[in-house]
């Protein structure tokens, strides 16, 4: 199993908002990819900015590039993205995950 981890910052009064628009957007394009064994969205609003972390399981990188094209390990965003988050990174993280 392979975990994939995005993150994202927004302004901490936007945060309920982005979560809702997350929702509908990204976490619904992940949840009807083949290959998706699921996704979490982790959030810590530090004063006046909000963290994001969408936290999703795949059953292999095969999968994973049905999702985000070829070069996987860049970050997949979303047009109205730019109207909330305060910084682009360019690229997610991957990790080989085992669960005992």
């Amino acid at each position: 199993m392979i975990t994939r981890i995005w993150h994202g910052v927004t302004h901490a009064h936007h945060a309920d908002e982005y979560l809702k628009y997350l929702e509908a957007s990204g976490l619904a394009d992940y949840k009807k990819t083949p290959g998706n064994l699921g996704v979490q969205v982790l959030r810590s609003i530090e004063g006046e900015v909000c963290h994001f972390w969408t936290v999703t399981r795949w059953d292999s990188y095969e999968s994973i590039k049905h999702f985000a094209g070829d070069d996987y390990e860049k970050a997949r965003y979303y047009p109205d993205d730019a109207r909330y988050l305060l910084e682009f990174e360019a690229n997610v993280v991957h990790c080989d995950t085992f669960d005992f």
